[in-house]
């Protein structure tokens, strides 16, 4: 890895010709050194050093000054030359910073992140996705890279970082998919209604096959084409348009609901729907026993109950439930702040 780094800033410096100005200076540096030591009587090499990088860089502290006329001819030549290679260096260290800024801008860098959520497509709903995942301190300044066929970086966050393009293979791999902890993949608006699904199976089946340990996340239009999305082992599936149809019948049926519900999904408000380990002094312990010392301890409600081996997930438990070792407890509990 270091070895990597090593050649890309050698290959940088080739690009931006900072070798020739490098050693230019260097040089120059060293010429001028040489000649104040041979024309200014007693002054030492290192002082003719220093001497050599005040006037280059035409700080002009006044400590060490050539007394000859020589020597100050040595001066005149460093400040000549010197001003205008300083200048080229800085210009081209600047320019650099500039180049990176925009190709971070315009999504042509690549990353190497671990651990990290990757966002694939641009829609109405993904600036309040990312805004809810920031609300959240579990998230954190954990790196956020968007995939998406935009032109620029579309929301201004220090720790997103922006990909443009497909959710094809390259640009997964430039996101650092082999690396990524968990990757949602929303429904492309520029694409139409018939097809949108259909991108997504595909993005889907492209995530599994560079790497299936990682935690998918799908958007879909139409609930049945949530059987393709299972078999390419998508994880979690949420259909839109069943999930806002359910929500409002809901709350037609029974008022308030929706109230309830967005309190719960909200990292900014409310409660929060946590997951936490069963903890080693409830295992084996029966459902009804652990809800009542959870809410007594935690003051939080479990809703759920998660079996860690195959993922399946156990609403509103039986009473009489036995708690397993990888269990895992999906609960109502107060916000926790910091």
């Amino acid at each position: 890895m270091q070895y990597k780094r090593f050649n890309r800033i050698i290959t940088l410096l080739k690009r931006e010709n900072l070798h020739r100005i490098l050693l230019f200076l260097i040089f120059l540096l060293l010429v001028s050194t040489f000649a104040l030591v041979i024309f200014e009587p007693g002054i030492s090499f290192l002082n003719a050093f220093w001497l050599s990088i005040v006037t280059l860089t035409t700080v002009g502290y006044g400590d060490i000054t050539p007394t000859t006329l020589a020597g100050r001819l040595v001066g005149m030549l460093i400040m000549l030359f010197g001003i205008g290679i300083l200048g080229m260096f800085t210009a081209s260290i600047a320019s650099i910073f500039v180049e990176k800024r925009m190709k971070e801008e315009r999504g042509m860098k690549s990353f190497d992140f671990s651990d990290h959520i990757i966002i694939c497509n641009w829609n109405h709903n993904t600036k309040d996705i990312i805004s809810e995942l920031r609300s959240d301190t579990r998230i954190g300044n954990k790196p956020i890279v968007l995939i998406a066929g935009i032109d620029l970086k579309p929301i201004d966050d220090e720790y997103l970082f922006f990909v443009k393009g497909e959710a094809n293979e390259e640009n997964l791999l430039r996101a650092s998919i082999k690396k990524a902890s968990t990757i949602i993949v929303l429904g492309d608006e520029n694409v139409n209604t018939d097809n949108r699904d259909a991108k997504v199976i595909l993005a889907t089946l492209t995530i599994e096959d560079l790497n299936p340990a990682i935690y998918s996340i799908v958007e879909l239009e139409d609930e049945s084409n949530a059987r393709h999305c299972r078999r390419a082992n998508a994880d979690e599936i949420v259909v839109r348009s069943e999930f806002s149809s359910r929500l409002i019948s809901r709350a037609t049926l029974d008022h308030g609901i929706t109230k309830v519900i967005s309190t719960f999904l909200s990292s900014r408000e409310g409660d929060d729907i946590l997951k936490i380990s069963l903890p080693a002094e409830y295992v084996g312990k029966e459902f009804l026993m652990v809800f009542t010392e959870m809410k007594k301890k935690e003051d939080g409600i479990v809703l759920a109950v998660q079996r860690d081996a195959d993922k399946q997930v156990i609403t509103n438990p039986s009473t009489a439930m036995v708690l397993e070792k990888n269990d895992i407890l999906i609960m109502v509990s107060k916000r926790q702040e910091g």
